[in-house]
This record gives C-alpha cells, sequence and structure tokens, in this order.
C-alpha cells in the first residue's frame, strides 16, 4: 500500500536538485493558462493544474472528455448505464451520477461557462485550443460546485484571417468522424468561425436477443462564434452551440451468476454467466440514449486605465430521454425505464481585474446561477415478474391472493410500478475576490474569499400502482397470528380488549422475523416476502412536515504564498477551501429521515410499508493543505505537488441492487503526490510524464453501504481509488524530403489494482489498467496531413464499475472498458 510518510523526504531531495540544475530552458515552449482567471504562464501560476493541447488532442486521437484521463492521471471519467450517466472524479473525488438532483462535485467549464451536469459537457471535442484541469478545492474563483477540481475547456477564438481545416477519420467499428472548422473576417472589426463534428460507430457490445451493438457512437455537434472588436479597448465574443447523442448504450456484463441466475432462466430469460468481456448480454430491448444540448453566451471584456472588466452571460437547455432493459436479462422483468431530463440553466458572471498592479493585482466579482429542473421516471414490471418473484418466493405470491381475498393476478401484473415526477428551482449567488500582494521580488501573498449563497426549492411526486409493494406485512402476520391465539377471533377493537394477552402475544411475534430456530407462533412468516417489496410506498414532498426548502451559505477562502526561488524555479504553500451546497435526492428512492417518520406519522401521511433514507444529502465541505515546486531546466521542466486534501459530507450515491442510496460520508480524506513534467533529450524527442499518489480514507463514514449492506466504513478505504496511476508518452518528430515533418508517438497508461466499489468486492470486481496508444503521421507543407492511430492497443480488459444485479441478490454485473481502436485520420489546413 502505497504510503505518503515513505516520499516525503523526495520532496526536498527533488526541489534540490531542480534548484542545482541549470536554468536555461530556452528550448521549452511557453503554455499560458487562465487557472486563476488571468493569463499565467503553466510554470509560473501557483495552482497544481495539467493541460492538454489542442494538438495533443488531435496526436492521441482524443475525440472527447472521457479520453482525457489518458494523459492526466488525477482525472478519472466513468461513463455507466447510460451515454449521459458519466462520473467526473479529481484526485479521488467526484460525484453527480444517477441523480438528476445531485450536481458534479468536478465543475466543467467550456469557454467560461458552467456547465451543471457531466452530460452536457461529453460531446465530442471540437476547435479546442486547451483543456486546463485544476486539482483540488477551486471554489474561491469557481463557485460553489468545485470543491473536488475543475474541468476548463477553452475553444480557439475566431481568426480575422481566412482558414480553418477539415477531416475524415475512418477506423475499426465502422468508425466514421468528420471534422471541420472555417473562420475569418465579416469586416475589420468582426470575424467568424463556424465547427462542426460528426461521430458514426459501431457498438462493441452484442445484444444476442436483437443482434443490436451496444455501445455505439452516433453523436454530432456545432459550434458558431462571432468576435466584435467596436474599440482597441472592447472584445464581445457571442457563442452558439448546439449537439446531439443518440445512441444505444451501456452493455452490462455478467460477473456473478448468483442463485436468481437459474430463477431467471426459470422464467424464459436467459443471461451470460460470469464472463465480464465477452461484451456480449442478453436483453429484451435496445437501450435509448437521445440527449440534446443547447445554449448561447455573451463574453465582454473592456480594458479600463487600470482595470479590466469581464462579463459572461449564458444561457443553456438540456433535453434527455432515455430508456433501458434494467434488468439486463433477457426476460421481460422490468417492462421499461423511461427517464425524461428537461434543464433550463441560466448564469451571469461580471469581475473586474486590476491590470498594471506593481505591488497589488487583485480581482473582484461576482456569479449569479438559476436552473429549472424537471424529471419524469416511470418504472413498470414487464411480463415476466410476476412469474419471477413467485419462483422466488417458492409460490407464496400466488397463494397468497387467495388467502388475502383478491383476485388471482392481481400482484405485479404488467404495467404496474411507480411513475414519478420531480424537480427543483435552484438559484445561487457568489461574490468573490482575490488579492495578489507582491510583497517583495520574487515572493507574492494571496488571499481570496468566495461567500455563496444557494437556495433550492425542490419536490417529488410518486404514484404507484404496484399493489404488491403496497402491503403491510406486518399487519398481515398480526391478524393471522391473532386468530391463531383466538381460536379464529377477528383482529377487531372488540376482540382486542377482550384476548390482551393473545393481543400482546401477536404484536411481538408479528414484527419478528422467521429463522429455522424459530419456534410456532413467535414469528412472522409473511415478513420473508418484504424483500420482494421492490417499490415501496412513497410519501411525497413538499409536505406539512417536509418543506423541500433548502437555503446554503458557505464563505470559502484560499491562502497562499508563492516564492520565486530563481529565473526557473518557484515553490509555494497554498490552503484552500471548498464548497458544495446540499443535493436534493430526486427520485423515487427518495425517503424521509428517520428523524421525521414520527411527524409524518403524526400528520397523518405515513403509507403501508414506508420506509425511511434520506431526502437529501446536506453540504460538501472540502480543504486542501498543499506545498508545489515548478522547475523549468535546460531540457525540460517538473513540477511537483504535495497534498492533504478531505471532503466533510462527501456525498455519496451508490446502488444497491433495487435503488440508490444516498448519504453523506462523515469525512473522506487523501494524501498524495502529483509529479507531471516534460523531458527534451534531443532537438526531436519529447517525453512527457505525470503520476499520481494518493493514500485515500474514510475518517468517518457511519451508515455506508459495504458487500453486505449498510455497515461503519470508517476506517477504510473509499473503493474506486487508484494509490499509484502514471502517464507516460514520447513523441519523436522528425524532418522528411519536400518539405513534411513526421512524428511518431507512444502512450502508456497505468492504474493500480483497486475495489471498484465499496458494495461488491475485490474478489468480483477489481480493476488495474494497463493501456498502451500510439499514433504516426505526416504533414506537409501544402496543409495535407495524415495520422494512423491506435488506443488500447494490446486489448488491456478491465472494469469501468460494477454494482449489485437489478432485483437479482447474489448477482453483480459491471461494465466492461472499450477494446481496441484504430484508424487513420486525414486532415486539411488552409489558409493563415
Amino acid at each position: 500500500m502505497f504510503k505518503l510518510h515513505r516520499t516525503h523526504s523526495l520532496v526536498p531531495a527533488l526541489i534540490a536538485t531542480l534548484v542545482l540544475s541549470p536554468a536555461q530552458a530556452q528550448s521549452l515552449e511557453e503554455v499560458f493558462v487562465t487557472a486563476t482567471k488571468r493569463p499565467q504562464t503553466l510554470q509560473d501560476v501557483p495552482v497544481a493544474v495539467s493541460v492538454t493541447s489542442g494538438d495533443t488532442l488531435d496526436q492521441a486521437q482524443i475525440i472527447d472528455v472521457a479520453d482525457l484521463q489518458s494523459v492526466v492521471p488525477s482525472l478519472r471519467i466513468t461513463q455507466l448505464q447510460t451515454s449521459g450517466n458519466t462520473n467526473f472524479v479529481i484526485r479521488g473525488f467526484g460525484n453527480g451520477a444517477n441523480n438528476v438532483g445531485i450536481e458534479p462535485s468536478v465543475g466543467v467549464f467550456i469557454d467560461g461557462v458552467y456547465r451543471s451536469r457531466s452530460s452536457g459537457a461529453i460531446s465530442d471535442l471540437t476547435n479546442i485550443e486547451r483543456v486546463e484541469v485544476l486539482r483540488g478545492p477551486q471554489s474561491t474563483l469557481f463557485g460553489k460546485n468545485a470543491s473536488a477540481g475543475v474541468i476548463s475547456v477553452i475553444t480557439a477564438k475566431p481568426d480575422f484571417e481566412f482558414g480553418g481545416n477539415a477531416e475524415l477519420t475512418v477506423g475499426n467499428l465502422g468508425q466514421v468522424i468528420g471534422r471541420a472548422r472555417v473562420t475569418g473576417p465579416l469586416s475589420d472589426k468582426i470575424a467568424f468561425s463556424l465547427a462542426a463534428s460528426a461521430n458514426q460507430r459501431d457498438g462493441y457490445f452484442e445484444n444476442r436477443v436483437t443482434g443490436t451493438e451496444f455501445n455505439e457512437r452516433e453523436r454530432w455537434a456545432v459550434r458558431g462564434q462571432l468576435i466584435f472588436e467596436p474599440t482597441d479597448n472592447t472584445e464581445i465574443r457571442v457563442l452558439a452551440d448546439m449537439d446531439r447523442i443518440d445512441e444505444i448504450c451501456c452493455g452490462v456484463a455478467n460477473l456473478v451468476d448468483g442463485p436468481t441466475g437459474a430463477v431467471v432462466r426459470g422464467v424464459g430469460g436467459n443471461l451470460t454467466s460470469n464472463q465480464p468481456f465477452a461484451r456480449s448480454g442478453f436483453f429484451n430491448i435496445d437501450s435509448v440514449n437521445d440527449i440534446e444540448n443547447s445554449g448561447v453566451s455573451v463574453q465582454v471584456d473592456h480594458d479600463f486605465a487600470n482595470f479590466a472588466l469581464t462579463s459572461i452571460t449564458s444561457f443553456r437547455k438540456q433535453e434527455k430521454f432515455e430508456n433501458a432493459d434494467s434488468d439486463f436479462t433477457s426476460a421481460d422483468l422490468l417492462g421499461r425505464n423511461t427517464l425524461l431530463t428537461d434543464l433550463e440553466t441560466l448564469t451571469q458572471e461580471i469581475r473586474f481585474t486590476s491590470t498594471n498592479g506593481e505591488k497589488l493585482d487583485w480581482m473582484i466579482g461576482a456569479f449569479y446561477f438559476n436552473e429549472d429542473v424537471a424529471f419524469a421516471n416511470d418504472a413498470v414490471y414487464g411480463t415476466d415478474f410476476r412469474n419471477y418473484a413467485d419462483l422466488l418466493a417458492m409460490g407464496a405470491v400466488s397463494g397468497l391472493e387467495p388467502s388475502l381475498g383478491v383476485p388471482a393476478g392481481t400482484f405485479f401484473q404488467p404495467g404496474q410500478g411507480t411513475f414519478d415526477r420531480s424537480g427543483q428551482d435552484d438559484q445561487a449567488l457568489s461574490i468573490f475576490g482575490q488579492l495578489d500582494w507582491h510583497v517583495a521580488d520574487g515572493t507574492t501573498i494571496t488571499l481570496g474569499a468566495n461567500h455563496t449563497n444557494n437556495e433550492k426549492d425542490a419536490f417529488v411526486t410518486v404514484r404507484s400502482t404496484d399493489t404488491f409493494s403496497a402491503l403491510d406485512f406486518t399487519a398481515i402476520g398480526f391478524a393471522g397470528l391473532f386468530s391463531a391465539f383466538t381460536g379464529g377471533a377477528a383482529p377487531t377493537p372488540a376482540n382486542f380488549a377482550m384476548f390482551p394477552a393473545q393481543f400482546a402475544a401477536a404484536q411481538a411475534a408479528s414484527t419478528a422475523p422467521c429463522t429455522p430456530a424459530s419456534a410456532p407462533g413467535t414469528c412472522n412468516a409473511a415478513l420473508a416476502l418484504q424483500p420482494l417489496q421492490f417499490l415501496p410506498q412513497f410519501v411525497n414532498f413538499p409536505n406539512a412536515v417536509e418543506s423541500g426548502k433548502s437555503d446554503d451559505s458557505e464563505t470559502t477562502w484560499t491562502v497562499r504564498i508563492a516564492q520565486d526561488l530563481t529565473d526557473d524555479i518557484n515553490v509555494y504553500f497554498n490552503v484552500s477551501t471548498g464548497f458544495k451546497a446540499t443535493s436534493w435526492n430526486l427520485s423515487r428512492d427518495s425517503r424521509p429521515f428517520p428523524a421525521d417518520l414520527a411527524a409524518i406519522q403524526a400528520n397523518g401521511l405515513s403509507q403501508p410499508n414506508l420506509t425511511t433514507g434520506t431526502r437529501f444529502a446536506g453540504p460538501e465541505e472540502a480543504t486542501v493543505y498543499e506545498v508545489g515546486a515548478k522547475a523549468r531546466f535546460a531540457q525540460g521542466s517538473v513540477n511537483i505537488a504535495v497534498f492533504d486534501q478531505k471532503i466533510e459530507g462527501f456525498q455519496s450515491n451508490i446502488f444497491t441492487g433495487t435503488g440508490f442510496a444516498l448519504a453523506n460520508a462523515g469525512e473522506q480524506s487523501t494524501q498524495g503526490i502529483e509529479i507531471d513534467g516534460q523531458w527534451i533529450p534531443t532537438e526531436n524527442l519529447t517525453i512527457n510524464f505525470a503520476g499520481t499518489f494518493l493514500d485515500p480514507i474514510y475518517n468517518t463514514f457511519v451508515g455506508g453501504n459495504g458487500p453486505n449492506g449498510p455497515e461503519d466504513l470508517t476506517g477504510t478505504k473509499p473503493a474506486g481509488i487508484h494509490e499509484i496511476s502514471a502517464n507516460v508518452s514520447g513523441v519523436y518528430s522528425f524532418v522528411m524530403g519536400n518539405g513534411a515533418d513526421g512524428f511518431v508517438r507512444g502512450e502508456y497508461q497505468f492504474e493500480e489494482d483497486v475495489q471498484v466499489v465499496e458494495n461488491v468486492t475485490a474478489t468480483v470486481a477489481s480493476r488495474d489498467v494497463s493501456v498502451f496508444n500510439a499514433s504516426a503521421g505526416i504533414a506537409w507543407a501544402n496543409g495535407l496531413e495524415l495520422t494512423l492511430w491506435g488506443r488500447n492497443l494490446f486489448e488491456d480488459d478491465y472494469l469501468l464499475s460494477a454494482f449489485p444485479s437489478v432485483a437479482q441478490s447474489g448477482s453483480f454485473s459491471g461494465y466492461p472498458n472499450q477494446p481496441r481502436t484504430f484508424g487513420v485520420t486525414v486532415r486539411k489546413r488552409f489558409g493563415q
């Protein structure tokens, strides 16, 4: 196991080595970033940030944000059961999938505009200048949902010289990608650009029932920009974009075929048996993933005498429709599970930044966020579910109906289920500022603060037609026990008074599940049927007890000291805090808190078989202590960050087999070291390297979900966080005849073995990654380029995630990774 203290001695040694290195660095290209919302070079900015250039995206065939993790070890992006159900994680911290009420802990910004859900940021990357990944809490400058970090995507601005490019990619799995961009002047003050992409690919996961291939690609995107420069001091940038995803995704593999597998086959269904990387399965319907994003933003920049004004206004909309065979078998257990999401988001940021400070540089600003969320989910039983439940209960379902006096076939009818409608109004206002005090030559002290107020008004309304889940088996068992104890007396108030001893005995036995050791009359056999109540009754909110409102206020801050040791070496010490507001559980799994149960019952709101849980997860509060060093030397650069980061109230949302359990982990912390750099041993060869070493732990997490159900996870290691992750890549460039340039690029990605999720054991679902990617290309002087590329060339197999199989106790399922892909890209650049 990686231990941070073992590496403490490395940091002073590395810094000392850097200090003694020749400070020449003339061969390095300056990379500018906006991690602090003002331009600085990558080596000068005292922030842990990774930058991926547009050229690297092209060479490595990085098509979307998910591909970035192959070059940024601290970043983890996991696609789950749908195209839009994607989780962003930095340094082991991140969430936001599987519930529209949970905003990500990793903030995603595209051209300065916040994308509130990961499904609004997964489209293909087009016209990209660079991607910055800021590691650690960034709430001081980026606001409420950056408690784990930030992914900032910056697209290329329009140019006042005509130019552009067009490219075509053809690959295995029938892949065809077309991308194009054109830019140029409309007048001496206005320039435009228009970029578009289309991506089509066959799937790699076969549905053995329909013959359809899952995990395909079917998406397109278009982005237009205008730059207007009415004066020398003013720039107005207007951006409009739209993208569409219409895919069959995502394939689920069977990891463990438990005892319920035989029951599935008993009702005529089928499923793959313990073959996670066969990349095939039995599903009676093909999934639907239809996501449409659109938006417009206006950025105004104006330089005054001593400061600059920036205003960014945006409006975005997302419509998403999903349906899947959520039992992941060919049996018709769940007839449909449709999800419809509608988001409308308005943001406004305004900030003032000093431009000519000698001793002081300052920034002050405000950010407003307003979002309306509407969500609908219909989950109903299919034609095979009744027989499935009856087999699980060994015929008890069929036998129960006549004993209750209801018609045969009443329970688990096709089409019975839950129909929930939920939504929220989310408004937030942040006031922020930062001061950089240059106290001496090469020494800067930074103080920053952000005060955020976030109000949410949420509701969930569920209509249930599941008659079986409405049964009160405690009451049913009590009636039978009382009748048996009294020789057939009916359970009426008068009889209770007549037989007080029998009444008390029946009450006691009615709540006791039966075991092989139970004596007759001391337990309730009907309780054995409770596990078949997959869709428990629901109490809608807001109601007389639960307001559905949250109002969170938090002040986050940054204190940093940066010191230039030489012209090419600087060090910094940073303490920062982060914040993410309350997340409402907008789903049928939303349940009253146990503390509210008595009040709900007292107000007549209780339902039969009512279960408790969480309506919301409270705020996340993050803190990081970090020391870093950045150095340039004659043949490259190296950056080091050592950190101790924790999040109190981490919002955990884990699937348990019948629903999602949302909870606040008391405290999760991670100590770690990040190293990244570049070495240029010769004029033609460039080697990039990056490594992340993490030591994570749940300091407190009472009520977490482990392999055996709810348990205290305090002192355990959070699942899914690799202790060691690394990436190394090399690019050899060379000059060919006739003015052509060539390159060969190789890349290796490594992640140490780790348990995938808390409630699936490592023996069932672990993950280790060893992936090799490569590319080679030629660029001619006339603008024509040809690139051959391959990703996961040696077919490394690993799981993206795992979960207890849906309504199949003892079985487990998971998502296998993408196999080898390869192809050729032809690009033509023109103009400029």
